[in-house]
């Protein structure tokens, strides 16, 4: 398993360094330059290839693990420098029946592990042994991450507890002729200020037409007082993702439409909630959510079809369009397959996904009745399937009608 390689910003100015999250949740080491050896049945199972201590390069750039820290601190068996990657993996290949390299992840790697691997398998006849296949670790890997052992859990618990607080402060602060990234501004400092390493994607400040837009990032508009505020954001602590979303009424109570339509958005999210338990499919808690929102979709006059015939022609994917959930872990939409076989994977204990409904009418949308046009509503939480049933980790972040007025309107 390679590193995450170095990448330039502009001129010689890097990137902040993000290490490969596969290679960290197998090693646990952040420095780039580094190769891990998994090598099962070998005496030295474990191996890392690192760059070795350098006073010098360390006044520019920091202390580094070395030889010393990788074996005593990240517990491999036996370190080399990065520069001997090349006799040491030629060493354990030519023994390998079978390779598992990740070919996307480092292309410079990849370059040099073909290379190798070539030359082992030219080597086959002679030697009795070498690789005779290249497969990818990601599956073994991803299928693992999809399950969060107890100190995975920790961390996505700290990440979340300080995204709660940045969402309550934002819809305490947000009022009319503020600009949206004066939001995101506050976002990011309660992310920084309280320990995480910042946002875990970039931070959707949706405010009025523009929450219609599911990925709306310029967060560069001036709110108005009363409109609908869509902020989807979440902090990363320790490589660990949160996701919530909130929509709320910039410094007002939310009006009746708004209101109607938030109550359509917050019952199917709670339907969907209700839904996770060991045992149901994945995909059960989307049902549960579009079911609701068809028929409130239905109720109010946004679709002019039956239940029964905007479930039956598909109508109601004009509002909403996307799906309830998806995996979060180290990747907000983290790893892992959500169909076995053909079918919805079933849920376990330890799985974390989000849970995200929504309603997005466009600005310029001449099928809609005028009054929804503009309009964006999307409630989102994390969930952990536990052996009784379901956690919301993102209880604390408000989002009843009653709880958010008690912060938007005394902004």
């Amino acid at each position: 398993m390679p590193s995450a390689p170095v990448a330039l910003r502009s001129g010689d100015v890097e990137y902040i360094f993000r290490q490969d999250n596969d290679f960290y949740y197998l090693t646990g080491l952040t420095e780039p330059e580094a190769v891990a050896v998994f090598a099962p049945g070998e005496k030295e199972e474990f191996i890392l290839l690192v760059r070795p201590r350098d006073p010098e390069r360390e006044t520019w750039t920091g202390r580094r693990a070395g030889l010393e820290g990788a074996v005593a601190d990240f517990r491999a068996n036996r370190a080399f420098p990065i520069d001997d990657v090349d006799p040491v993996l030629r060493r354990y290949l030519e023994k390998a029946e079978r390779v598992y390299f990740p070919l996307a992840v480092n292309e410079r790697m990849s370059v040099r592990v073909l290379e190798l691997v070539r030359h082992a398998q030219a080597m086959r006849p002679r030697l009795g042994s070498g690789p005779n296949a290249i497969l990818d670790p990601r599956a073994i890997i991803h299928e693992e991450r999809v399950r969060k052992r107890p100190e995975e859990l920790e961390a996505m618990r700290r990440a979340i507890a300080i995204s709660a607080q940045a969402h309550r402060a934002a819809m305490a602060r947000a009022r009319g002729a503020m600009m949206e990234w004066e939001i995101e501004a506050l976002v990011d400092y309660e992310f920084r200020s309280r320990g995480a390493a910042g946002p875990s994607y970039p931070s959707i400040i949706a405010s009025g037409p523009n929450a219609a837009t599911l990925h709306y990032i310029n967060n560069d508009r001036r709110m108005e007082a009363g409109e609908l505020l869509l902020i989807d954001a979440g902090c990363e602590y320790q490589f660990y993702a949160s996701d919530v979303t909130r929509t709320f009424p910039v410094g007002a109570r939310f009006s009746a439409l708004q209101r109607d339509l938030y109550e359509i958005v917050l019952a199917a999210q709670r339907a969907a909630i209700e839904a996770i338990r060991p045992g149901v499919k994945f995909d059960d808690p989307h049902d549960a959510a579009v079911g609701i929102l068809v028929e409130g979709m239905c109720r109010i006059g946004l679709l002019n079809d039956s239940p029964e015939q905007a479930m039956k022609e598909g109508s109601w994917r004009r509002y909403y369009m996307h799906r309830t959930s998806h995996w979060l872990g180290m990747d907000v939409h983290d790893v892992g397959l959500y169909r076995l076989g053909g079918e919805s994977r079933t849920l376990e204990p330890g799985m974390v996904l989000t849970v995200e409904p929504g309603l997005y009418v466009a600005p310029h949308d001449d099928r809609a009745p005028e009054r929804f046009r503009g309009i964006g509503i999307r409630i989102e939480d994390d969930v952990l399937v536990t052996p009784e049933g379901r956690e919301v980790m993102t209880a604390a972040v408000p989002k009843s009608v009653a709880d958010i007025e008690a912060l938007t309107a005394s902004a």
